[in-house]
Order: C-alpha cells, then structure tokens, then sequence
C-alpha cells in the first residue's frame, strides 16, 4: 500500500510517500521538505498568513518532486494522509485542502493524522526502529510530554509542562541573547562555545515528585542574569538589545548554562518515567530531539542502566511529511483506519488544538 502524506502544521511544507504493504514497518520511497526559516527571519517568528500562503505555493512541486523520486505515477497511491492538527488552522486547511482533492479526484481514501502522533512515531523510519512498549519523550518548540505507548493509537499521559515547552524556553533565552530566529539552533550552536557551569540556572521541578515539567521560571532566571551582566557593562543596558553589552564569551557561557538546565530536566525526568513505568526503551521525538547535549547525555544515562533509545533520523527530527505517511500506514496495518469510508472521508476539517490522549 503506497501512503502520500502531507504536512503543513506550521512553517514547514512535508510532502513523502510510505510504503505500508503487508505487516512490515513502512518504508520511505520519497521525501521532500521546504522549510520556512529564511522567510520568517525578518519578522523574528512565524507569520501564519506568510506561512499559509508559502505552504500553498510549495505543496504541489514538492509533490511532484517526491513521485518522481520514487518513480511512481499518482495514480499508483493507494491513501493520501495529511496532519489534520495541531497547529496553525489556515497552514493546516493548506494539506487538508490538497489531500482532499487528490483524494477525490482519484477515488482514494484520505487520513487525518495527530502531528504528535507523527512525531511519536518517526523513529520506526530510523535504522534502528523501536519496539513496543516504551516511553516517549516529545520535546518540541510548542510540546514537551512523557507519554507510555504501548502500540500504535495506545498512549498515556505520564507528564506534560505546566507552561512553556522546552523549545520555547531554547527560542525565548536565544531572543534575550539577541540570536536570530530559529533560536533554539542558534543557541544550542554558540552554547558549544560557552561553560556550562559557568551560571546556575535553576531546574524547575526537577524534585517534584511527578512527571510534568516547567520552564517559564527558567526563562526568567535567563533575564535576570542577562541584565545584571548588563547593568555590569561600562555603557549599561542603554544599547539596541539588552545583551549587546554582553561578550561573546558572556552570551556563550549563558547559552551553555541554559541548555545544561534545560537538557538536565529532560533527562532526569525521562529516567523517572522509565522508573515508574518499568520499561527498558525510550523514544526521543520532536524537534529538540536533534539536541547533541541532549542526545549525548541522554545516551550516556541510559546505557548505565542498559536502557535502549531510540531517535529519529536526524533530517526526520523537525516537522515533515514522512511522519504523517508513516503514522497514516501504522495506523491502517494497526486496523484504526477504515479505508472504506469513500467520500466521508473527505471532511476538510481541522483541530488546530487536539490533545493526543483524545486519538483514539
């Protein structure tokens, strides 16, 4: 069965094509991806109408691109998947739209896919996919969860943030170094320069007792520190940026530090899960996933304890379309998808905000 999946939640334009044929885990045929990162720089974030309107200028090349990658006519698809949420509505309707009117136009059934579902899964394209059951860590710019999956639709909620997402508190400290956008790339890359002892930044919920995270504290101790280095400065906090004053030494050392907290949350608490659940096998999924520190001290943690991760290649890390075609086979080989339901399939309809405990 040859799945074509399209993602278009946010600033990335996804479009792949799976094959799902008989029980064997899918495999990719062709992937492309345009990313949005240079047209946002000068707006500092994601514009949605920018965005919206890009996806629709992408989508149909990309498309394009991926059958001929594969060597397959569009009439050989068997489903077209596309993620139905969450994320911005109008980029979202952009894949909706699109997948709809394949769909119809060659009498074949379309699938909403969850975005986190996608994520959840993306490892199983890796070269060493995982095995049920296992905890997932989803650590993204909007996400941070634990989750228990025991089988494709099976998850349950061990622990989610209370209030920023730890990509958030990445982009939010990069802005206050006056890094450019995306900010979590920009400063996990000048943090390689920096001391990670060299400010204490606090570990919010680190000895909570749950499984639940929170950073917006740690993006306040960030700005506390940066003007306090700043007021230090012979010409004060009276520049451009507040952190103009600082030196390049100065930024790397706080971009060290902060992602030494963040990174520290991550691993302490996704070894608490494995604890409490008593599972032998994590899954790291997201964007924050293509983490070095996180991966490395991860990595190092787990294999004291002869505990097996697992991660996403890393060009799967960041949103994409081979996801939501992987996600849409698992999901047809796991029998919760009905691919007889012809044009009721077609409902064009979106959830910008779609909890994953609601999946069924």
């Amino acid at each position: 069965m040859l799945i074509l999946g399209f993602e278009s939640s946010c600033d990335e334009t996804g479009v792949a094509l799976v094959d799902a044929s008989g029980s064997a885990t899918p495999r990719l045929l062709g992937h492309a991806l345009h990313s949005q990162i240079e047209m946002h720089q000068a707006y500092g974030g994601v514009v949605p109408e920018l965005a919206s309107r890009d996806h629709i200028r992408r989508v149909l090349p990309l498309t394009d691109a991926v059958m001929a990658q594969a060597g397959v006519p569009l009439s050989a698809v068997d489903a077209i998947a596309h993620t139905r949420g969450p994320g911005l509505a109008g980029a979202l309707l952009v894949g909706s739209g699109v997948a709809c009117a394949l769909g119809m136009a060659l009498g074949k059934p379309v699938i909403g896919v969850h975005h986190l579902e996608g994520h959840l899964l993306s490892p199983f394209l890796s070269a060493d996919p995982p095995e049920f059951p296992f905890v997932a860590l989803l650590v993204s710019g909007g996400h941070t969860q634990l989750m228990r999956v025991d089988g494709v639709g099976r998850y349950e909620l061990l622990g989610e943030t209370i209030d920023d997402a730890a990509g958030e508190a990445f982009d939010k400290s990069a802005k206050l170094l006056g890094l450019g956008y995306p900010g979590g790339p920009a400063l996990s890359k000048l943090a390689q320069q920096g001391d990670p002892a060299a400010f204490k930044f606090p570990r919010p919920l680190l000895h909570s007792g749950d499984l639940d995270f929170s950073f917006a504290g740690l993006k306040t101790a960030v700005l506390t520190q940066v003007k306090r280095l700043a007021h230090a400065h012979p010409d004060g906090p009276a520049t451009a940026h507040l952190a103009d004053p600082l030196t390049p030494q100065q930024k790397a050392d706080v971009a060290a530090s902060v992602q030494a907290a963040i990174v520290d949350v991550l691993v302490k608490k996704s070894l608490a899960a494995l604890e409490e659940t008593g599972l032998q096998r994590v899954v790291v999924a997201g964007g924050v996933g293509a983490n070095a520190r996180l991966r490395e001290q991860l990595n190092a943690a787990c294999a004291k304890r002869k505990v097996r991760v697992h991660y996403p290649e890393l060009h799967l890390c960041t949103d994409n379309g081979a996801m939501i075609a992987l996600a849409a086979g698992l999901r047809v080989q796991a029998g919760r998808v009905d691919l007889t339901q012809g044009a009721a399939g077609y409902h064009f309809d979106v959830r910008p905000r779609w909890p994953l405990a609601e999946l069924a």
